[in-house]
């Protein structure tokens, strides 16, 4: 029995061009303008999609991406995982999503998974280092895994000058970073280097607290308890690592009658909306996230990887949200 599902042969039929014609707009190869519109309206016309397997036999390729991260329940990762989602759609490639809970063991696992599935190559926000074949195309977000692995990330070190600048700038007099995380390094971590290094040159006393993990509510309790006098809170700016950071923060300080932004101003990293209303959680740094999820792309789809640079840092912007005296 003959099937009504319509072929190349149909749509080259129905465009009026030759099968080669309808093969190369198919495969992505360049031909005039006229024959690729000819041929994508004949095959919307008629109902033709393209095999995507067997595309991926011609080609020696599966068109398809893996992308690993912690989680999607963080509005920056969700966030991060549909702008990858939408820049390798462009490039008709399909995602497959591998979530590790930021557990080592499941790291390392999802690249042997991503192998057993013959992906073209991963995008992966790991939280501990990883073994990596050479072989296989990787982009790393955040942490750098090896030379020859780019690695892409928001410029964290000039996010927290920035951070401290603008405390200075809003009339803070002592200042504070407050960092929780892996205790892998990591190019998050530049980001209170950035803002010693403001505090050190122009000689501003800066108080560094830095956890491992999430850390606990007690840690940054005795911390502020130690700068507490007559009632008072000696510092009045503080830079947290994370947005997330920023507003545990500013719920301890509320249970010490410490009032924020009045008493103390502070700024967090990464520029977290709320779902809903689009207003900042805090004053942050934001991160490009759609920016960094269009290089990440670039990087690992790109057909000569002997000159990919090992590390692309992506500028952050300062924004308003509350917790700085501009509100006021």
């Amino acid at each position: 029995m003959k099937s009504n599902t319509p072929t190349m042969k149909d749509v080259a039929r129905e465009a009026g061009v030759a099968l080669g014609t309808v093969s190369k707009v198919f495969n992505g190869l360049p031909v005039g303008a006229s024959y690729r519109e000819k041929v994508e309206a004949a095959a919307k016309k008629l109902g033709y999609q393209v095999n995507q397997y067997a595309r991926g036999l011609r080609a020696g390729k599966t068109y398809t991406a893996a992308l690993i991260l912690p989680a999607v329940d963080h509005p920056y990762f969700s966030s991060l995982s549909q702008y990858i989602h939408n820049a390798l759609a462009r490039q008709d490639y399909r995602m497959l999503l591998y979530l590790t809970d930021r557990r080592p063991d499941r790291e390392q696992d999802c690249i042997h998974m991503v192998r057993q599935n013959r992906v073209d190559g991963v995008i992966a926000l790991t939280y501990n280092p990883l073994v990596v074949d050479q072989d296989l195309p990787f982009v790393s977000i955040d942490r750098s895994l090896g030379p020859d692995i780019p690695c892409v990330a928001t410029d964290n070190y000039s996010g927290g000058k920035l951070a401290a600048e603008k405390l200075l700038e809003l009339g803070c007099k002592h200042l504070a970073f407050l960092r929780t995380g892996s205790p892998y390094p990591g190019e998050p971590d530049k980001r209170g280097d950035g803002f010693e290094m403001v505090c050190r040159t122009k000689n501003i006393p800066c108080d560094v607290l830095r956890l491992n993990g999430d850390g606990t509510s007690e840690n940054f309790h005795e911390f502020f308890l130690s700068h507490i006098t007559g009632g008072k809170l000696d510092i009045d700016g503080i830079f947290c690592s994370t947005d997330f950071l920023a507003e545990r923060i500013r719920g301890i300080l509320a249970n010490l009658n410490i009032r924020v932004p009045e008493d103390v101003q502070i700024i967090g990293f990464d520029g977290i909306r709320q779902f809903g209303t689009g207003r900042l959680f805090c004053s942050t740094i934001i991160q490009p996230v759609e920016k960094l999820a269009e290089t990440c792309v670039d990087l690992l789809l790109a057909s000569d990887r002997s000159n990919i640079p090992s590390l692309v840092c992506l500028p952050g912007i300062y924004a308003p949200g509350g917790t700085t005296q501009e509100e006021i």
